[in-house]
């Protein structure tokens, strides 16, 4: 099994335009980033130039600022970045600097994002040395408001499918459905341009928005026709358009999504609340207070793994590399059942219960690489190699080490290893098999 990468661009590249809002002009600047680092915005045009990471937790819609999606960290706000945000996603950039001199991120040229993303192609891009660290969606999530609905499933990539209903003649009832990969992107989406109808033009600038609007970047929809000078790209234009959107906003999950994700007549404050149920619903890193943003919490391994008490025996994950490593702790404490019995007067845990534990944050990393791990047990198949170097007692902490070195047809051979602080205490090559979860 062969991971993909993670990547960033070989060297920066640099467009201006107009913000679609605020009308200011303002100049973006794309920069390789350290692997891992994920998407970063700068606001070069402020003191110290601070950073806002693009996290879901960062994520903010204010109605009051009309149809844009904002990230706030701290004071700082980066607003209308989702056509950049969908370029960086389509073509599959894990990490990048993006630095903008004004709050607002400006529209290149026409209004689509095919401009940024020929740039960006023509910047090239580098692989980096390690897997990208996709967000999976691993069982069904919902979210609905009056006739708005989304919803994500389980799913081997990431497919959009959007259903729009407007009351005009022009515009009416469209749905799409796309996997979307970096051809896709390019082709069926990217050029896609932003649009208005007409008779929501005078409110709009009434309220103070769409300052930046013009017949260049964006289509405009009159009573019995298109106003533009071009016409449309696509019959189906304005919903491929409203994909865009909401592959922007969904990378403020804060990484690469695989799932399939359903929205009907969906906007930016819609999408923002979807991001957090989600975020509030997977198992993602760095949901533990304090934690880094590698991490899963308890509630996220749970959200895996089928083991309860008194026979759930993994406590943290630091850390996973899909389809090639993962560690975990597991605190030993003298309440444990086990102990009891494993020896009354002389506390050990158990030989076959620290292979049981390894065995369990190996099973963390084979069912994040199946496309619905709800639906699918670990089966524990086979043991070779087994030492135990020395006892683990009440007050340890046992850090395991997998290494993934063979998945082929959902059977897999790993390398494990438990350390407690730098010490070896125990090692195996385990086997284990991916199987459909019998009904209750």
């Amino acid at each position: 099994m062969t991971a993909a990468m993670q990547r960033t661009l070989t060297r920066p590249v640099r467009f201006e335009g107009v913000g679609l809002h605020t009308g200011e002009p303002g100049a973006v600047i794309f920069r390789p980033a350290a692997v891992g680092t994920g998407v970063q915005f700068v606001r070069a045009d402020l003191p110290g130039k601070p950073r806002v990471q693009v996290r879901p937790e960062n994520a903010h819609f204010d109605p009051a600022a009309g149809r844009r999606t904002i990230l706030q960290q701290d004071d700082v706000q980066v607003h209308t970045m989702e056509h950049v945000l969908a370029t960086v996603a389509g073509l599959s950039i894990d990490n990048v600097e993006i630095e903008t001199s004004t709050m607002e991120i400006p529209e290149p040229a026409d209004g689509s994002a095919e401009p940024i993303a020929r740039m960006l192609l023509k910047a090239g891009f580098r692989d980096q040395d390690k897997p990208r660290r996709h967000i999976k969606v691993t069982k069904p999530v919902t979210w609905s408001d009056n006739n708005v609905h989304l919803s994500a499933v389980p799913y081997h990539g990431l497919k959009i499918t959007f259903t729009i209903d407007y009351d005009h003649p022009l515009v009416g009832r469209q749905t799409i459905s796309l996997d979307i990969n970096d051809r896709s992107f390019l082709e069926e989406i990217a050029p896609a341009r932003t649009f208005v109808l007409e008779r929501d033009v005078a409110s709009l600038r009434e309220a103070g928005w769409i300052k930046g609007g013009r017949l260049e970047n964006a289509v405009v929809v009159g009573k019995d026709r298109i106003l533009n000078p071009e016409p449309l790209r696509f019959p189906d234009e304005f919903v491929r358009h409203k994909v865009l959107d909401l592959l922007g906003d969904l990378s403020l999950m804060g990484g690469p999504l695989l799932g399939h994700v359903h929205a009907v007549r969906s906007g930016h404050q819609s999408h923002v609340a979807f991001i957090k149920r989600l975020k509030e619903s997977l198992p993602l890193p760095g949901r533990r207070p304090g934690g880094s943003p590698e991490e899963w919490d308890i509630t996220a391994i749970m959200d895996i793994i089928p083991h309860r008490y008194p026979f759930l025996l993994v406590d943290r994950i630091l850390g996973i590399e899909e389809g090639h490593s993962i560690e975990g702790l597991k605190n030993v404490t003298i309440n444990e059942p086990f102990f009891q019995g494993h020896f009354p007067g002389h506390p050990i845990m158990p030989a076959v219960l620290i292979i049981e534990a390894m065995a369990q944050v190996g099973g963390l990393l084979l069912l994040t690489s199946v496309d619905d791990p709800n639906d699918k047990l670990m089966y524990f198949i086979g043991i070779d190699g087994a030492k135990f170097r020395r006892p683990v007692t009440p007050g340890d902490q046992l850090r395991f080490k997998l290494t993934l070195l063979k998945l082929r047809k959902g059977t897999a051979k790993m390398r494990g290893e438990a350390y407690v602080e730098d010490q070896l205490v125990a090692e195996a090559e385990l086997m284990a098999t991916v199987v459909d979860r019998r009904p209750a």
